[in-house]
């Protein structure tokens, strides 16, 4: 099988990367499970914006404070620049964000912001934008999407990637040749018994990376989320009790019913402050308040979160509910520039799979979205720039017996994912005591 530019992953990254490719270019976007079971559907807070001029020293200082500085300079500059251009055209697409009674973009504010800077629609704005994409994906005539359909490895050569072998719905394995292949097939949270992240999202980009020598980087830097819901069942998702209830004035609680930690600190600090509190009184969890948020504003902003608290016998806002850290997000993965290009020919990783160094070592609130995006719109500009001439190699033939066993194979790809995630670790414990 043949196509001009092969995109594994259907989340906002995938979508906008297609969106932005030239008409005339033949694309084949294949997904691991059915395109809205995407970790970007279930984004609830929002996505940041730079509103004007004067706006971006503190939009670039807060994202920098909360990646702890480790940044790169450059990749956060081109995300808060282009974010009109991605506004203009999400708006184009029909994305409808919340708007005050006059009709202007009305802004909200969350952890670790200096300022109102968030866009949202209520509290599913992930899936707001990211099935708006969709819709216009679905009117390219240069685009074919295949749902079940797994890529199990990389098609490579002398550092050139020339497609992938895949895993399609009904079982069988094949090929797919491409002159440029976007891997953007989210994070890792599948691996983690506890995580916000879909279940079959188990970090496949960042395994095939590792396994055939792609450069990846700061794999160890993973987000725990301080307040999703707590649920005594281990095989469910964990809901996200999104950081915009907190921005809005929710409250956390010990068992005593004591407040001990300011809300609005960076995720990596208040994580750290809640888990110090549940060792401290020996609990599983902590409590959220949303007491002193208007009942309407609340039903009006967080219809899904109230319907959550609800089903599970919570009368919100009256009730407390109980929350605890839950792995959320993925800061590190397959090196890329800032167009998007790995270390890899003609391969390149964009969303949650990619690290550009904009979140360095802890991102702020609501700018996944927004830098998925804008270097998704950057991948696609490089590679229209980009003259290739594709070989015309033949991997009909290559052998694909290592992965008919999919179980083991799994197993295999989790175990160097996790392998390199605690080389990692020691890496950076041997660097901070050399300091």
């Amino acid at each position: 099988m043949k196509t001009d530019i092969l995109i594994v992953g259907s989340g906002c990254a995938g979508l906008y990367c297609a969106l932005n490719l030239p008409k005339n270019k033949e694309i084949l976007m294949i997904t691991k499970d059915i395109v809205e079971h995407s970790d970007s559907y279930l984004a609830q807070g929002g996505i940041c914006m730079l509103q004007d001029a004067e706006d971006f020293d503190s939009f670039f200082y807060d994202t920098m404070r909360a990646g702890h500085f480790e940044n790169n300079t450059a990749a956060v500059e081109a995300m808060i620049q282009e974010s009109p251009i991605l506004l203009q055209d999400l708006l184009e697409f029909g994305v409808e964000f919340q708007r005050d009674s006059e009709g202007n973009l009305q802004y909200t504010k969350e952890g670790a912001h200096s300022r109102n800077r968030i866009l949202y629609h209520k509290d599913i704005t992930g899936r707001e934008i990211t099935s708006h994409l969709y819709e216009q994906a679905e009117r390219l005539k240069n685009l074919t999407i295949k749902e079940h359909w797994t890529m199990v490895d990389l098609l490579c050569e002398s550092n050139r990637c020339y497609g992938v072998v895949v895993r399609k719905s009904d079982g069988s394995l094949d090929t797919i040749t491409a002159e440029f292949t976007v891997l953007a097939c989210g994070g890792i949270g599948g691996i983690y018994r506890h995580s916000t992240n879909y279940r079959h999202l188990t970090g496949d980009g960042v395994a095939v990376a590792l396994k055939n020598g792609v450069q990846c980087e700061h794999v160890d830097y993973i987000q725990i989320h301080p307040t999703t819901f707590y649920n005594k069942d281990e095989k469910d998702r964990s809901f996200l009790i999104s950081e915009s209830v907190r921005g809005e004035g929710a409250q956390l609680f010990n068992h005593k019913k004591q407040r001990f930690t300011d809300e609005l600190l960076p995720r990596d600090i208040l994580t750290h402050n809640i888990r110090k509190e549940m060792k401290k009184e020996g609990s599983d969890y902590v409590w959220l308040s949303m007491r002193t948020i208007d009942k309407e504003h609340l039903n009006a902003h967080f219809p899904n979160i109230v319907k959550h608290c609800r089903e599970h016998g919570l009368n919100i806002p009256k009730d407390f509910v109980p929350v605890v850290p839950a792995q959320h997000y993925f800061m590190g993965g397959i090196k890329v520039d800032l167009h998007s290009r790995t270390s890899m020919e003609q391969l390149y990783a964009i969303g949650e799979t990619a690290c550009n160094g904009v979140h360095g070592k802890n991102r702020l609130a609501s700018n996944s979205l927004l830098e998925s995006m804008v270097f998704a719109r950057r991948a696609a500009l490089d590679m229209a720039a980009r003259e290739t001439k594709r070989e015309n190699k033949d991997f009909s033939h290559v052998d694909l017996t290592p992965y008919l066993d999919e179980k083991k194979l799994a197993q295999e790809y989790k175990k160097i994912v996790l392998d390199e995630i605690e080389r990692c670790k020691k890496e950076t414990k041997a660097m901070n005591k050399g300091e």
